[in-house]
Parts: structure tokens; C-alpha cells; sequence
């Protein structure tokens, strides 16, 4: 069985009809399953860890997010000019899914370890190991991002193997969300006290203590738990971005007669109305969704005063996307992507805006919020990334030029960028209403973080839905865009 870019297995459908094997899709689901172990602490959690377990204020969490882009800016477009021009016998991408895996995993493991050094030493120290952890993401996540464009060159296929992958992301995330608190409160207690409660003595009465959180009660060093927590998590990871390596591969090659050209490549991909958008999109859809996630564990523990709620709630969120991201390649048949990405987040938003008439009692009003929001906005998460493969058919259409890596990477980056923005807007409101850690909070302090929680997300997924009206690329264009792009590489056989 050959592994050469653009080969087939046996007994796989036709290569010129788009088709990809079940088994394949899954493998390629695995790789985001693998990142979701840290983009999910990173949406979720790195804020609270970082001001409640690390030690330093919200502000300088916030301010360190949004400085740390700076090296993305750079170092997310040579990820992808880099990959698009790396030639191995595996292909273009998914060489890089395989050689990073293990330092990604060394990298958060180190990230998440607390130094015993004074508050300068230790925002130095969170400065160096973020930024390293975050260019080993960068690493790994934009090759294997734009793998996606390159297995086939069916769109339709491209939104179900998207869907594909966001399954495998969210089936991690429900696992990320409900259990990261546990663990890292779990492996912060001592020997001695996980002795008295040990899974091999009682597995049954120990997985429903567990599950109930009565043991968030007992003594733990949240330093260590934390470190151990995210060494699980990286092994975990490494595992499966082995499998994603291994179970995949490369068939859309860019022209042959396509000379590397970065300063080219960069006017090619800015000039186009289709990518800017959608990118624009996706930044303010990220910054409101860590904004609002962010602010969960405030809102949980400060607020509403039930900390022991954070795991089901943010679980309920997962399973809502969950059902959402499975169902959307069989909605997307019968709406325009463009069209059922609009709808997904402007109702989504509004449904957001609810949680401003919450009082601390209203739980099922909470959580059937979450649930009814998440699944709403879930249809849009595959369509996302299917556009931005669209662009890259665009691109060549219209230039003759393909750069999916450049694509993906400035995509990426603009997910990343939303991620600062949204934990430097977080951290600025809770400095801005008065917040301290660690004590009952203010009326002012809590105003902040309800809005955080409701309007303030609500109004920029309002926004996204609005400009993204200015889209250009339709379900009925993409159709005549394949076509040709099929023509032409049939023409130059």
C-alpha cells in the first residue's frame, strides 16, 4: 500500500468523485480531538488557573494574551508558507502532526507547572512557557487544519469530513470541561487521602463520588493537581495525533507550474473578499465565545455561589455542539452554507443575551440557555472550516495559485487572535469592575461579570452574523468552481 500524496488504497471509492472512507474521516476526527485537550483548557480554564492557582492578576493575564499574538502574527504564516512548500514522501501536512506531537504535550505539562518565584519571576515565566506552548500548537494545529483542504476537493465532502472532526473535538471537550476541575482537584490531594478513596477498592462507589464532586470539599494542592492533570492530557494527545498521522492522506496538490512567492501568496489571499470576511468572522465569534466561557467559572463561583455546577454546565455546552456538529452535514444539503451560518449565529447570540435575566436561582434557566445557544450556534463550527477550504478553491480559481497551508495558518491565527482578544477583554472587565480574586465579590464586580456572561457576547455574534452578508461565495458558485478546477487539472494530464 503506497504512502506517496495523491495515491489511493485499495478497495477506497473513486479518488475523482471526492469520497472518503469512514475509517479515514474518523482518523482525521482524532487530530482535533487531540488539540481540543488544550484549546479547551485554553478557553475554559488558562484565565482562572492563571489568577486563582498561578498567582497573577487578571489584568496581566489579559495583557500577556494579547501581547503573545505578536509572535503569532509571525510565526502562524510561516507555519503555513513553510508547510505549504515541505515535501516529504508522507505529503505536504501531516509530517508535521507526528514530529511535534510529544514537544506539544513536554510543552503543556511545563506551561501548567507553578514556579516558586516572586510575582515578576513568575509572569516572565508565564510569558516564556505560553509563547513556547503556543507556537508547538501553531506547530500541529495548521498543518493538520489544512490537511482538511488537501484530502479531497469536494466541498460537500469537506463539510462532512469537518463534521467528522468537530465530533471528534467536542467528544473531547465534554471530557476537558467536566473533568478538568475534578482531576486537578483529584491529583492535588495527597497519597494518603486518594488511598482512602481508591478506584481499584470500590470502582463503582468511587466513579459516583467522582462524578458527584463531593471530594472538591477536601484538601488539595491545586499546583500540583494542575501539572499532572494536563501530563494526562498530553499523552493522551500524543496517541491520537499518532493514529490522525497514520490513517490519513494528502490528494489536492497545488499547480505544477506554482512557484513559491510569500510576499505574492499573502497579496493573493488579502485581496480576497471572500477570505477577509470570513476571517473577520471567525475573530469576533471566538472572542465572544471565550469571553463568555472565560467568565463561566467566575459567574459559577461568584454569583450564582455553586462552583460544583461549572462541570455540567460547560459539559452541557460540549453535548449541545456535539449534536449539533453531527447533524449539520445533512442540514447543509438542504440550506446554503452561507445562509445557515448566518442564521446559526445571530439567533445563537440572541438566545446568549437571555442569561442577563438570570438570578443566582434560576438553574434550569441557565442551563437550558446553554443547551438551546450551543446547539444553535454548533451547526456552524464544521460550515467554518469547509469556507475556509472553499477560499482556497477560490483562490486557485480565480489566480491560479493554491496555498491552502497560508490559508490555514492566517485562519489559525485569526482563532487565536480571537482567543487574546477575548481573555484581554476578559481580563480588562474584571480589572475595570473591581474584581479581586478569591473574595465575595462586589456589586459592580458582579455586574461586570453578568454582562460578560450575556450581553456583551450576545451583541458581537450579532455583529459577526451581519458581516457576514458580505460572503461572497455560495453553495451554487462552489459547485461551478469545482467543476472547473476538475476541467483544468484533467487539461494539464
Amino acid at each position: 500500500m503506497s504512502d506517496v500524496t495523491g495515491s489511493a488504497q485499495i478497495g477506497e471509492p473513486s479518488l475523482s468523485e471526492g469520497k472518503l472512507s469512514f475509517g479515514e474521516k474518523v482518523g482525521y476526527s482524532l487530530g482535533d480531538a487531540a488539540s481540543n485537550f488544550y484549546w479547551k483548557t485554553f478557553e475554559f480554564f488558562i484565565i482562572f488557573f492563571y489568577t486563582d492557582v498561578f498567582g497573577i492578576s487578571a489584568g496581566a493575564v489579559g495583557t500577556m494574551m494579547l501581547v503573545t499574538r505578536v509572535l503569532d502574527a509571525v510565526a502562524d504564516p510561516i507555519m503555513g508558507t513553510l508547510a505549504d512548500r515541505t515535501k516529504t514522501r508522507w505529503g505536504h501536512f501531516r509530517p508535521y502532526v507526528l514530529w511535534f506531537a510529544l514537544p506539544l504535550a513536554l510543552a503543556g505539562v511545563v506551561t501548567f507547572t507553578t514556579p516558586n518565584l516572586g510575582s515578576g519571576g513568575k509572569l516572565v515565566y508565564a510569558y516564556v512557557t505560553y509563547c513556547i506552548l503556543m507556537l508547538l500548537y501553531t506547530a500541529v494545529n495548521i498543518p493538520y487544519s489544512a490537511l482538511l483542504g488537501v484530502m479531497t476537493p469536494n466541498s460537500k465532502e469537506r463539510t462532512s469530513l469537518a463534521s467528522f472532526r468537530f465530533v471528534g473535538a467536542f467528544s473531547v471537550a465534554v471530557l476537558v470541561q467536566y473533568c478538568t476541575p475534578s482531576l486537578a482537584q483529584w491529583f492535588g490531594m495527597s497519597a494518603t487521602l486518594r488511598a482512602q478513596h481508591s478506584f481499584l477498592a470500590h470502582p463503582w462507589a468511587w466513579l459516583q463520588w467522582f462524578l458527584s464532586k463531593d471530594f472538591l470539599k477536601l484538601p488539595s494542592d491545586p499546583t500540583r493537581g494542575w501539572q499532572i492533570t494536563m501530563a494526562v492530557y498530553g499523552l493522551v494527545a500524543v496517541i491520537l495525533l499518532v493514529i490522525c498521522f497514520l490513517t490519513t492522506r494528502e490528494r489536492v496538490t497545488p499547480p505544477e507550474n506554482q512557484n513559491p512567492n510569500f510576499k505574492r501568496d499573502m497579496q493573493d489571499m488579502l485581496g480576497s473578499r471572500a477570505f477577509v470576511v470570513i476571517l473577520g468572522v471567525a475573530i469576533i465569534m471566538i472572542t465572544a465565545f471565550v469571553l463568555k466561557g472565560s467568565v463561566s467559572a467566575y459567574y459559577f463561583k461568584y454569583f450564582v455561589h455553586r462552583i460544583d455546577l461549572l462541570g455540567p454546565f460547560l459539559v452541557s455546552n460540549a453535548l449541545a455542539f456535539l449534536v449539533a456538529v453531527i447533524i449539520a452535514p445533512v442540514i447543509a444539503k438542504r440550506f446554503d452554507k452561507k445562509t445557515l451560518f448566518m442564521a446559526a449565529i445571530g439567533v445563537g447570540g440572541l438566545i446568549i443575551g437571555g442569561f442577563w435575566f438570570a438570578k443566582p436561582t434560576d438553574i434550569g434557566w441557565m442551563f437550558a440557555l446553554q443547551i438551546l445557544s450551543s446547539f444553535v450556534i454548533g451547526f456552524n463550527s464544521p460550515l467554518l472550516w469547509a469556507m475556509f477550504a472553499d477560499t482556497a478553491d477560490d483562490g486557485e480559481w480565480r489566480l491560479g495559485r493554491r496555498n491552502t497551508g497560508l490559508v490555514f495558518a492566517s485562519a489559525i491565527f485569526g482563532t487565536k487572535v480571537g482567543l487574546a482578544i477575548g481573555a484581554w477583554v476578559t481580563g480588562g472587565i474584571l480589572t475595570l469592575f473591581g474584581y479581586v480574586a478569591n473574595t465575595e465579590q462586589s456589586a459592580t464586580s458582579l455586574l461586570g461579570i453578568r454582562l460578560s456572561m450575556s450581553l456583551f457576547p450576545a451583541l458581537l455574534l450579532v455583529v459577526a452574523a451581519v458581516l457576514m452578508k458580505a460572503y461572497p461565495l455560495n453553495d451554487h458558485l462552489m459547485i461551478q468552481i469545482e467543476k472547473d478546477l476538475k476541467a483544468r487539472k484533467h487539461e494539464g494530464e
